[in-house]
């Protein structure tokens, strides 16, 4: 079975957002939950960068732009969502943002959901 890459990392991540999810629980939209997870991850020593905007590239021309909620450490994506249903086309999406930020390993983190949901993608690792 396939693993995410920066296991460490991606934990203490987890960890946070698990604190984040548990003081404020489901409800909120994302962007309260992003801000949360950035003060918990600031709190925790864990760099990162939140609305990180990343250059989309066809035959090497600039086609569009499109912002990481947060990338963490440089290698890490974490997208955020407070949906009802986690949708595989999330799953793609967070693996298309890594394709062209050029990282291999990402969380998508579900807030609205009892408990959090949380989602590993990385090379190998098929939608859960």
């Amino acid at each position: 079975m396939a693993e995410l890459g920066n296991k460490g990392l991606s934990g203490r991540v987890i960890e946070a957002a698990i604190a984040v999810h548990t003081a404020l629980g489901p409800g909120f939209i994302e962007s309260v939950y992003e801000s949360a997870l950035a003060v918990e991850l600031t709190a925790r020593g864990i760099r990162f960068e939140r609305q990180k905007i990343i250059r989309i590239l066809h035959r090497g021309e600039e086609v569009g732009e499109h912002r990481l909620d947060l990338l963490v450490e440089g290698c890490l994506l974490v997208e955020m969502k407070a949906v009802k249903d986690m949708d595989d086309i999330f799953y793609v999406i967070g693996r298309s943002q890594m394709k062209a930020a050029g990282i291999r390993d990402g969380l998508i983190l579900n807030f609205a959901s009892m408990p959090l949901t949380i989602k590993r993608i990385g090379p190998g690792l098929p939608p859960s």
